[in-house]
């Protein structure tokens, strides 16, 4: 029995230094963390954009293209997508995923070499919304704990919606409202399974699997995708066959620009940075409504090009 005897202690001193490691490595980052009141108040850059008096949309100024959605309006396929793809069990753990990390030290032990991710949906946002990219340890430490902090003050649908609003989707497109429209000029409402499966695929690494960039590469990451939706009982058999034969249909689209007037849109942009400084014009999502009719915008510039064409063949 001297041999159990020595398992029962070696397994007692590592979960009571594994216990110490948590609390100390906790109190040292701690005061890096972020407080309940900045994690609910995460805010997006959404571009300001320029309408007519009817609402026709003149402009739009900004780095980032963003179109926030809500939870109700993301479509289950997505939700489905994201989650058989990214996190299966988003919904069972707490912020950590206490199975992904044994099968990835698993990998790291009997390979040598990290081939099994074990961040969830929840490390993820954690690490997009308020830690850099790096990959050093303390990066990882501060990912975990801000992923428990996150887990205790947000529901599963808040984390989700966030989460699906803040990701990259390459091609200056944050969230997946500006993804379907950056790719197929549409609302995410409108988007067939395969599309949405491709958006589902960008995240992983969105110049590697960007639809424009790479579309062979992107079609292998959606069928993945796909393939992980049938896996889990999310689409059968046939919609799984019928889905990972779709063409690519993705192509770039720009702002959908129906009243271009860019000396007003101009003037508006030089106004809004002289009012609000030039980063909170670009990023807070202001929407500038103008005096200007779309139809007679449209009637003048006609009447210039048509004016300044006749006085070129008169002289």
């Amino acid at each position: 029995m001297s041999w159990l005897k020595k398992l029962v202690t070696l397994m007692i001193f590592g979960t009571l230094l594994s216990v110490f490691l948590i609390v100390a490595f906790y109190f040292y980052v701690k005061d890096d963390l972020p407080n309940e009141d900045s994690i609910r108040d995460v805010r997006f850059q959404i571009p300001m954009r320029v309408y007519t008096a009817e609402g026709e949309l003149i402009s739009q100024f900004g780095e980032k293209r963003r179109d926030p959605v809500l939870y109700s309006e993301i479509p289950q396929a997505l939700k489905d997508a994201i989650i058989a793809t990214e996190d299966s069990r988003f919904y069972d753990h707490f912020g950590i995923d206490p199975i992904g990390v044994v099968r990835s030290a698993l990998v790291v032990i009997s390979t040598g070499r990290k081939a099994q991710g074990a961040s969830t949906i929840t490390m993820q946002l954690a690490r997009n919304v308020f830690l850099s990219l790096d990959k050093r340890w303390m990066r990882k430490i501060k990912e975990i704990y801000i992923a428990l902090h996150i887990e205790q003050i947000m529901s599963k649908e808040e984390i989700l919606t966030l989460y699906l609003n803040k990701i990259p989707f390459g091609n200056r497109a944050f969230g997946i409202g500006a993804a379907a429209q950056v790719y197929y000029g549409k609302d995410i409402s409108e988007l067939t399974l395969p599309q949405l499966a491709m958006i589902a695929g960008i995240p992983k690494a969105t110049t590697r699997y960007n639809p424009i960039r790479n579309p062979d590469l992107a079609k292998w990451r959606r069928n993945v995708v796909l393939g992980r939706m049938f896996a889990v009982g999310a689409i059968d058999k046939q919609t799984y066959e019928e889905a990972k034969l779709a063409p690519i249909t993705a192509k770039l689209h720009g702002a959908k620009i129906t009243a271009p007037a860019p000396y007003v849109a101009e003037q508006v942009r030089k106004e809004m940075v002289d009012r609000y400084g030039l980063e909170k014009a670009y990023t807070e999502g202001f929407n500038v409504y103008t005096t200007i009719n779309g139809d007679a915008q449209v009637a003048a510039r006609k009447a210039v090009r048509n004016n300044i064409h006749s006085y070129d063949e008169t002289f």
